[in-house]
C-alpha cells in the first residue's frame, strides 16, 4: 500500500524554512511529503525533508493572468499526484491553492490564516482582500487559525465558520525552539558589548517589519518622550524597514546614537533579543506574534497593543503589559511603568518563559500537527 501524501504550498521557500520544517519532518515519517511554491532554486530547500518538489509560480503581487496560470498548472500537478491532502500558507498561495485543489478535487484541503492584510486597510481594497480570505474559506475542507483571538475576530468578520475552523493546541504556527531560545547571561554581555550598549542602560527592542501596522511610529514617540527624561533609556529596532521608516528618525529630538539603534535585518534573534530588557510590539494588527513568544522564552517581558492576534502571544498582568492600539500615552505608560522596576520585569519574564515551555514550545506545535494530520488521513 502506497504511503499517503500531502503537498504543502508556499509563496517562497523561507516560508517552509521559517514555519513548516520541523513539521515536515514529522510528517515525514509516515507520509510523503511534497513542496509546492515559486521554489528557484534547489538550494531553497536544504534541510527540508521532503519527497520531491515542484516549482509553481506563485506570485505575490495580483495579477489574473499569471494567477489563473499558477491555479491551472497547480490543479494539473495535484491530479498528477493524487494528493491525499493538501496544505497552504500565506494568502496568495491559500487563494491559488484553494481554487487549484478545488478543481483538482482533492479530498482533503486545509488552509492556515497566520493574519490579515485587510485588517487595517478601507474600502475597496479591504472588501477584495476579506472576500478572498471568504472565498479560501469556502472552497477549503478545513481551515486552522493560529490563534483563538484571531479566529474569534475572522468569525465575527464573516470569514470562517466556528464550526469549520480550529486552533491546534494554544496556537501559533510553529512554536518557538526552546534549544535555541535559550537565555544567556553570557550572551546578553557579548551582543550589548557587540552593540556598543552599556550595560546600565534599560533597553527597549522591537522586532517586526518597519511599517505602520507594527505600531512603529508610536514606539518612536513614546521613546523620544522617555528619553527627555531618563537618560538610561535604549531602543533597539531590528527587521527589514519596508516603508523607508529609517527617513524620519532625525524627527525625533531625543533619539540619538547614545540611546538608539536600528540593527536591520537579523538572522539570529535568539542572539539579538537578548540585548534587551523589554520587548515592545503595538501592532495595529497581528495573525499571532510569533516574536512575542521568541522574546518571552528569552525571560523578556512584553508591551504589546491589545490588537486581535496577539493577545493570544502574552497575559496581561501575567507574563507584560498591553497599551492600545496606536494610542502613544498608553504606550508610554507602559514603558514607564516597566523602566525602574526590575523585579516586575523578572516576574514577567520568568512567567513569559514557563508559559512557552508549556504552550509553545515547538515540540509541543509538531506533536499537535502531528496528531491533527494523523486523525485526518485515517479516514482517507
Amino acid at each position: 500500500m502506497r504511503r499517503k501524501r500531502i503537498c504543502f504550498v508556499v509563496a517562497i521557500a523561507g516560508t517552509a524554512q521559517s514555519f513548516l520544517r520541523d513539521h515536515i519532518k514529522a510528517l515525514h515519517e509516515d507520509y510523503d511529503v511534497y513542496l509546492a511554491g515559486n521554489i528557484k532554486d534547489v538550494k531553497e530547500l536544504e534541510m527540508l525533508d521532503i519527497t520531491s518538489w515542484k516549482r509553481i509560480k506563485v506570485e505575490r503581487p495580483i495579477s489574473l493572468s499569471n494567477d489563473l496560470k499558477a491555479v491551472f498548472q497547480l490543479s494539473s500537478y495535484f491530479r498528477k499526484m493524487k494528493f491525499d491532502a493538501v496544505h497552504s500558507v500565506t494568502p496568495k498561495a491559500g487563494l491559488v491553492c484553494a481554487l487549484a485543489g478545488f478543481i483538482a478535487r482533492v479530498p482533503i484541503r486545509i488552509h492556515i490564516f497566520t493574519g490579515q492584510v485587510w485588517a487595517t486597510r478601507r474600502g475597496v481594497m479591504r472588501f477584495i482582500l476579506k472576500s478572498l480570505d471568504r472565498l479560501i474559506a469556502k472552497l477549503n475542507t478545513h481551515i486552522l487559525v493560529d490563534g483563538n483571538s484571531q479566529k474569534n475576530f475572522l468569525i465575527q468578520q464573516g470569514v470562517i465558520s466556528d464550526t469549520k475552523a480550529l486552533v491546534l493546541g494554544e496556537g501559533s504556527i510553529c512554536g518557538v525552539n526552546m534549544i535555541k531560545f535559550n537565555p544567556s547571561c553570557e550572551v546578553r554581555m557579548a551582543i550589548r558589548k557587540e552593540l556598543g550598549i552599556a550595560e546600565d542602560k534599560v533597553v527597549f527592542v522591537f522586532m517586526g517589519r518597519l511599517n505602520r501596522d507594527k505600531g512603529v511610529f508610536e514606539l518612536l514617540s513614546a521613546f523620544d518622550r522617555l528619553a527627555s527624561i531618563n537618560k538610561k533609556v535604549f531602543l533597539l529596532l531590528l527587521g527589514s524597514d519596508e516603508e523607508n521608516v529609517a527617513s524620519t528618525f532625525g524627527q525625533y529630538k531625543e533619539v540619538s546614537k547614545e540611546n538608539f539603534l536600528y540593527y536591520g535585518v537579523t538572522s539570529e534573534p535568539q542572539r539579538l533579543l537578548q540585548a534587551g530588557d523589554i520587548f515592545v510590539l503595538p501592532t495595529y494588527r497581528e495573525g499571532f506574534g510569533s516574536s512575542v513568544i521568541e522574546a518571552a522564552c528569552l525571560g523578556l517581558p512584553t508591551i504589546t497593543s491589545d490588537a486581535y492576534g496577539v493577545l493570544d502571544a502574552s497575559i496581561l498582568g501575567e507574563t507584560g503589559l498591553q497599551c492600545k492600539v496606536g494610542d502613544v500615552e498608553s504606550l508610554y505608560v507602559c514603558m514607564w511603568e516597566l523602566i525602574d522596576d526590575a523585579g516586575k520585569r523578572k516576574i514577567f519574564g520568568d512567567a513569559g518563559r514557563k508559559r512557552v515551555q508549556e504552550k509553545f514550545a515547538g515540540t509541543v506545535v509538531v506533536k499537535n500537527w502531528k496528531k491533527y494530520y494523523d486523525q485526518l488521513l485515517s479516514y482517507v
